[in-house]
């Protein structure tokens, strides 16, 4: 599979080991990730009752691209609420698409309400 940037819910569905995660898994040796979609997937990790340490070590798990959110990727972000807002994408959500628009490759998620936005990104379903 080619470069894709991973939504959140395809970090987690990799690393836990959820339905998709072996397609996720075709991917994520050239995958980037947003900064802020990992503090979602670790989020996701403590709530679920992991310590920080034991998300680091579930997370550590594969070698995937970690992006910084910077300043751009902050405008841009923010610039999608007119053009997600309607189906409720959320700032991670957002952090995703406007990362992979700045690369030029395709978003990976779970989430079928991204295909229903036009943000010129190319959104792929890993289940």
């Amino acid at each position: 599979m080619a470069r894709v940037v991973l939504d959140t819910s395809a970090l987690l569905a990799f690393v836990t080991g959820e339905r998709g995660g072996e397609a996720v898994a075709d991917a994520i040796a050239d995958a980037l990730i947003s900064t802020v979609n990992l503090a979602e997937a670790v989020t996701k990790l403590v709530d679920r009752g992991a310590s920080l340490d034991r998300a680091r070590q579930v997370l550590a798990i594969a070698d995937y691209e970690i992006v910084d959110f910077d300043r751009r990727q902050a405008e841009e972000t923010g610039a999608l609420i007119g053009k997600t807002r309607h189906r409720g994408l959320s700032l991670g959500d957002r952090a995703c698409l406007a990362l992979a628009h700045r690369e030029g490759v395709p978003a990976l998620t779970a989430d079928r309400r991204w295909v229903e936005v036009d943000v010129g990104v190319e959104v792929r379903l890993f289940r």
